[in-house]
């Protein structure tokens, strides 16, 4: 192992002498400590190392060790319900030997090396296997599947495979190449997180991810592969919006990467995860959940590796024929850690001191997400959809990290601080927010939701905008200089901001609505509204039709549970239809 000479220490950034050897993105352990680093800049023999850990104490003289391989993640079962660091540290496995502070230096294996894993081969010996072809599997949880891939790089005939109990770095099966090499194959393997991992072909995103979020699936959906922003400034309620996708989106497996936030948000996420049930499974959420924690009090440094190292198990997943939701949150706080090691290499700074090449840093991130067909012979699909939240300093939204984000996403869920503090959750602000995927997803849900759904849709968008147009004129002339029919849709703009829009993510029945219950509940606003819209132009008075009894129904109707769904909303429109034919009676009358 080659070894050079500290000649700097700067913070999280050491400059060391004698690295000619080393490569960029090498992975290093500096000084005697063993403190893990990795090259981030090479000028003649001399390295730049950003230090994963705190680096008080080092001093010039100091050797570091190059290892010769870049950051990389160790992939195979174990990984979910395991918490890690930006690193891939496993921190209940530090907590065990160091307690509660990770001591500098220290060294675990991010998989257990100890744990037997029951393997059952899916493929006989003699058989014709390529890189990516699944050969085996590992009931990994009650909910998660772990499948065993052929490593990339590798294919030929299986000459022999086990079945029974094994630890990740024991083989499970022998393959031999065309060049006539014997390869053993283990159930684990690693992979640079700076390389997306390859896929066969990557295609249109068209099936949503569905959340149970009124505002996401209606108003702003995401497709499956697809990838979103949620801006917003401080107390907006970005961190519950990640919260309830992480939850309730139908992806088989979540990443949550909790990148330079605040420690306590990701103590909420680390309480309520394990106690949380799948809606799907009943099982605890934690057994289809990675969990990656990089708080802000945690080294500057490892911030920026966290977010490779989310993407790349999720990668991971994706090639299984996963479906993958990964949750950054926040990318801000990745982008002031390239800001930090930027200023520290004394690199030209770009707009408000980040460095000049954010944006393509951004794109690489989110450019590996999507819907793809693995590689294998049997070519799975799999889907991975990244959502980043964004905290812009004082909720500009014209800073740096929020313009190159919205550059490359195709949803905009935009939170805004006035909505949040009228206590209107999600504060996702329904007249700037966007989704480029409604078009792509109009034949899935002409199809599973309903035939009118983007009818629907598109007319609720309609009234919100003219809502906002008349509160104008409101706000200049008062209420009284409105026609009773912009009146109406002023009340109808209402329901849907309060009875639709509005959702309480703590409540039981709230925090997730079907598609089916979104339907029936927009369906019902709607019959509401173009039933007022007839009745005035008969002549009904508005306050007669704001006055029926049955919008007292219309306003509780999200709090039905699913299975009463059918009786309770049939009851409902009945409702309707006899209380504004009664007023239609009582003006002939």
């Amino acid at each position: 192992m080659s070894h050079g000479r500290i000649v700097k220490v700067a913070g999280p950034l050491v400059v060391a002498e004698g690295m000619q050897d080393a490569n960029m993105f090498d992975v290093v352990r500096v000084s005697e400590q063993r403190l893990i680093g990795e090259v981030l800049e090479m000028r003649g023999d001399r390295a730049s190392i950003q230090v994963y850990e705190e680096t008080a104490g080092l001093g010039p003289g100091e050797p570091v060790y190059s290892t010769g391989a870049p950051l990389s993640v160790e992939l195979g079962p174990g990984l979910i319900g395991t918490i890690f660091d930006g690193i891939q540290r496993p921190l209940e496995a530090i907590r065990e030997i160091a307690g509660s502070n990770i001591t500098r230096g220290i060294d675990v294996n991010p998989l257990e090396r100890d744990k037997k894993w029951n393997f059952e081969p899916v493929v006989e010996p003699g058989a014709q296997v390529v890189a990516g072809d699944i050969i085996g599997k590992v009931q990994e949880t009650e909910i998660v599947e772990h499948r065993i891939m052929v490593p990339h790089g590798v294919s030929g005939t299986i000459e022999e495979i086990y079945s029974g109990e094994f630890t990740v770095v024991e083989p499970v099966a022998k393959v031999r190449t065309e060049q006539d090499d014997l390869v053993e194959v283990t159930m684990m393997q690693k992979w640079p997180v700076r390389i997306g991992r390859p896929y066969k072909e990557k295609l249109t995103p068209t099936e949503p991810l569905i959340t149970g979020q009124r505002v996401i699936d209606t108003l702003f959906p995401i497709a499956k592969g697809g990838v979103a922003a949620v801006p917003g400034p401080f107390g907006s309620g970005k961190t519950v919006v990640q919260h309830q996708l992480a939850k309730w989106a139908d992806a088989d497996i979540v990443v949550y990467i909790g990148c330079g936030e605040r420690g306590n948000e990701m103590t909420d996420v680390l309480m309520e995860f394990p106690r949380l049930k799948d809606p799907r499974t009943g099982e605890s959420l934690m057994k289809r959940t990675v969990l990656i924690a990089n708080t802000s009090d945690m080294p500057v440094a490892a911030r920026e590796a966290s977010i490779y190292t989310g993407i790349t198990i999720a990668e991971y997943f994706r090639d299984m024929g996963y479906s993958v939701a990964l949750m950054a949150d926040s990318t801000s706080r990745w982008a002031e850690a390239l800001r930090e090691m930027s200023g520290r290499l004394e690199e030209m700074p770009g707009e408000e001191g980040y460095p000049a090449y954010l944006s393509s840093r951004l794109a690489q991130f989110y450019e590996r997400a999507g819907r793809v067909i693995s590689l294998g012979s049997e070519g799975r699909e799999g889907a991975l959809t990244a959502i980043g939240a964004v905290s812009p300093p004082g909720g500009d939204l014209s800073e740096p990290v929020t313009q190159a984000t919205l550059r490359i996403v195709k949803v905009f869920w935009g939170l805004d601080s006035s909505l949040a503090y009228r206590r209107h959750f999600p504060a996702i602000d329904w007249l700037r927010s966007y989704s480029l995927y409604i078009d792509q997803l109009e034949e899935w849900t002409s199809e599973n939701i309903a035939r009118d759904w983007s009818a629907l849709r598109s007319e609720a968008m309609r009234i919100l905008q003219e809502e906002a147009e008349l509160e104008e004129i409101v706000r200049l002339v008062g209420i009284d200089s409105l026609s009773a029919l912009d009146r109406v849709t002023l009340e109808a703009a209402k329901s849907i901001r309060e009875d639709y829009l509005h959702q309480n993510a703590f409540h039981e029945e709230d925090t997730y609505t079907s598609l089916n219950k979104q339907y029936r509940m927009l369906k019902l606003i709607m019959a509401y509204y173009d039933k007022a819209c007839e009745a005035v132009e008969k002549g009904t008075s508005i306050n007669q039709i704001f006055a029926i009894p049955v919008r007292e129904r219309i306003g509780r109707a999200k709090y039905v549970p699913e299975k009463e769904i059918d009786t309770v909303f049939a009851e409902i429109e009945a409702e309707l239809n006899q209380q504004f034919d009664a007023l239609a009676a009582k003006e002939v009358g």
